[in-house]
């Protein structure tokens, strides 16, 4: 029998996709396998896809625990790049087109420095988003969030019954609530002598 093309040395075994668990910021993950790998893995993001290498003759077992930690590291790789203003707004647009059809228009989305009782704030009759600098460097799926509950006032005002079903259409909602509110709980734990240089 002729030996499979897709089987030659150097070539992926096996590609799997499938979706990631909740929190990475990719929509599916493809693992390839490959014969020439033999300890290393390595992933990286190819649009909304999350591409994970391995080699071929790790276990499912094994496969699963390297993709948890691959999304892990990118993540946190993802999260100390800051994103400017205009990378910021295409972020909002992209962001609409998924979860609002495109009907979330804002005119502007940039980050600013005097928010620091609040994550964000739009003025719909402006169509301006603010994000506050203190989301910097937090995990994409939480300025995600924060991008859509601000993109979500441009079509409902308030926190209406209407306004949280807009949001129920992210599957992270709740995950970054839940972060951002361990943020806010941490920052008014006591602090103990000497940790902040007294």
């Amino acid at each position: 029998m002729p030996a499979d093309p897709l089987h030659r040395a150097g070539m992926p075994q096996r590609s799997t996709t499938s979706q990631p668990p909740s929190g990475s910021g990719a929509s599916a993950i493809e693992v390839r396998r490959s014969t020439r790998r033999r300890r290393t893995v390595s992933a990286y993001r190819e649009g909304d896809r999350t591409v994970v290498l391995i080699p071929a003759r790790m276990s499912e077992a094994e496969e699963q625990r390297w993709v948890t930690v691959m999304l892990d590291k990118l993540a946190a790789q993802e999260s100390k790049r800051v994103l400017g203003d205009d990378e910021l707004a295409e972020r909002a647009a992209r962001l609409s087109a998924q979860y609002f059809e495109g009907r979330a228009r804002p005119t502007s989305v940039r980050w600013v420095t005097n928010q620091n009782t609040r994550w964000g704030s739009c003025t719909p009759a402006e169509g301006s988003i603010r994000l506050s600098h203190r989301l910097q460097g937090m995990p994409e799926y939480v300025v995600d969030y924060v991008l859509l509950h601000e993109l979500a006032h441009l079509l409902v005002p308030g926190h209406g019954p209407r306004f949280w079903r807009l949001l129920e259409a992210y599957p992270r909602t709740e995950r970054a609530r839940g972060y951002l509110e361990g943020v806010v709980a941490a920052e008014r734990l006591p602090h103990p002598p000497g940790a902040r240089g007294d």
